[in-house]
């Protein structure tokens, strides 16, 4: 007979769900409990607007009220954050402790931004995660939507980022996807209307994630999940859910460092003059050069700028990218 948990003895566990008000957190036993939190938690005297996030290792115990609270948090090993909004100074942890980020993108209906991917992934470099992006909805490609997706991958591999094409709708790349993920705990990310929800049904059979429509007036998706949950991959490995994201605003770039997560730019920058370019026109600069003969792509070349922009430029962006 399993004894009781009594009042003030510690417990661990991995927090699966979050439910806006509380945690599911899942110990170390198989068991689920709903926590709230007790403490003041900080990253680095980061202001977050949530200060637990999936995937975080706690400790959680019974207080006198019965109730289970988490109490501490491991360190993470790595995280993704962002903005919380554009008028905030305020993070928002999207997941902790990752093996692999991964971020769902569609080609049309709706498309997603190049400066959208490449603010994602330059914050997987900053925070040492490794990314790869997953181009969902291939059964509806026309001629032009097949040559853009050849260019991309051509484009994201060529700079070291795995890049698979898939339709949740058909199935058809599910099975090689679910290869690529299997053992590992992934965040699933993506601006709304991408099929997040839908690829994550076709991956886990079961799993029944509410899926929406495309919004006919914006061309937007719907947002379809609510809150942040960790979803058991069949065969071992982890997925998090987070809600779409409408934009993805960096936090805590220094402007010295950002070309450091694009990989293509910091190795181009080795043949710069000085230590301290930024690549926007000083002298001996060897990054605009290599833009302009086409060994670095004139897209990420303005992601990587409109970085810099807002880093110098705060107020210029009061709305989602």
């Amino acid at each position: 007979m399993k004894k009781e948990k009594t009042e003030g003895e510690a417990r661990h566990g991995v927090v699966a769900r979050n439910t806006g008000s509380s945690y599911i957190v899942r110990l170390d036993d198989g068991t689920e409990v709903n926590c709230r939190v007790k403490g003041n938690f900080r990253i680095k005297g980061i202001r977050t607007t949530n200060p637990v996030a999936v995937g975080d290792l706690v400790t959680v115990t019974k207080a006198a009220d019965d109730a289970d609270y988490i109490t501490a948090i491991d360190p993470r090993r790595n995280y993704i954050i962002r903005r919380a909004s554009n008028l905030s100074k305020e993070s928002h942890i999207l997941a902790a402790n990752l093996d692999l980020a991964a971020l769902v993108i569609s080609l049309r209906e709706p498309t997603t931004p190049t400066t959208f991917i490449d603010r994602f992934l330059a914050t997987a470099e900053a925070y040492n995660v490794p990314a790869m992006l997953i181009m969902n909805k291939s059964d509806i490609w026309d001629e032009d939507d097949r040559e853009l997706a050849e260019g991309m991958k051509y484009l994201y591999s060529s700079i070291g980022y795995g890049v698979a094409e898939v339709s949740a709708a058909t199935g058809a790349g599910v099975d090689e996807l679910r290869g690529l993920l299997a053992g590992k705990v992934t965040l699933l990310a993506g601006n709304s209307g991408v099929g997040k929800s839908s690829l994550i049904n076709a991956l886990v059979p079961g799993a029944d994630l509410k899926t929406g429509k495309i919004s006919d007036i914006h061309h937007q998706g719907m947002h379809t999940t609510t809150f942040s949950e960790m979803v058991s991959l069949p065969g071992g490995g982890e997925l998090i859910d987070v809600p779409g994201i409408r934009g993805f605003g960096t936090i805590d770039f220094e402007a010295s460092e950002v070309s450091h997560y694009f990989p293509e730019i910091f190795k181009a920058s080795e043949g710069c003059r000085y230590g301290n370019c930024k690549h926007t026109g000083e002298p001996g600069c060897a990054v605009v050069p290599a833009v302009e003969e086409h060994l670095i792509s004139e897209s990420r070349f303005a992601s990587y700028l409109s970085i810099l922009d807002e880093i110098e430029n705060p107020e210029k962006y009061r709305k989602p990218f």
